[in-house]
């Protein structure tokens, strides 16, 4: 099951469909779907979260909490809307790319992708272009 909550004013238009294509990137990645739960939020509240629980002081636009056991999918996934309309302008892309890109790339570090070493980020850049692509 994926839960899409909102703690700012902001609502995805295409939930059932977003919720298939991230249920199907699971699956091709060898996994089971338990349950992800989507929080859309501002800066402000990502921010509290990344220094309560990950001692950073810094902006971010993505943080996923894993509670995978196994093969079998669950987590809470926290996105910054303002930080996705950021990094949209300053990568160039429209905001829906930008914020298709960060909800996969949580679910792909639950399906055990990395992106810490430059090695890595590029399998992980890789990967969210292709389930990007899925999408359609």
């Amino acid at each position: 099951m994926i839960n899409f909550n909102y703690e700012t004013d902001f609502l995805i238009p295409n939930e059932d469909s977003i919720a298939k294509w991230i249920t199907n990137t699971i699956a091709d990645e060898g996994f089971k779907l338990e349950e992800i739960n989507y929080v859309f939020c501002d800066d402000e509240y990502l921010h509290k979260l990344n220094v309560e629980f990950l001692d950073h002081d810094t902006l971010t636009d993505v943080i996923s909490f894993d509670y995978t056991v196994g093969k079998l999918i669950q987590g809470d996934i926290f996105i910054s809307v303002e930080r996705v309309r950021e990094n949209a302008l300053e990568f160039n892309t429209a905001f829906e790319n930008e914020l298709h890109r960060v909800m996969v790339h949580g679910v792909l570090h639950y399906c055990g992708y990395k992106d810490k070493t430059e090695s890595d980020e590029q399998l992980m850049r890789t990967k969210e272009d292709y389930y990007l692509n899925q999408l359609g």
